[in-house]
């Protein structure tokens, strides 16, 4: 297992990785950053409240992917997934549940 420190709004967090998934963490760290920081000023924001605005982004972004309809054109060929799209996915789930649950602690 690998371990890593990821910096998501100005804040360091340290996980642990599958040997050799240290670049995929580390591109999805950086499209978590991106959504943290368009969450708001996360100095003013509790390290939950950042984590809910994030997951809420993200889940939004995600909803928005999964519903997009395809082009006529496109619409004969079904598209391949990614196994990579899919674990984001996941983690972005995972993500946004654990940020509900922080939430729902701090009310």
């Amino acid at each position: 297992m690998a371990q890593m420190k990821l910096e998501i709004a100005g804040r360091s967090f340290m996980v642990t990785c599958q040997d050799g998934e240290e670049e995929h963490l580390t591109r999805l760290a950086a499209m978590v950053d991106r959504k943290a920081r368009e969450a708001g000023d996360p100095a003013g924001l509790t390290e939950s409240r950042m984590l809910l605005f994030t997951s809420l982004l993200l889940a939004d972004e995600l909803h928005a992917a999964q519903n997009k309809r395809p082009e006529p054109e496109t619409a004969e060929k079904p598209a391949k997934s990614d196994p990579k799209d899919e674990q984001a996915i996941t983690a972005l789930e995972k993500l946004a549940d654990r940020a509900e649950q922080l939430a729902n602690s701090l009310e």
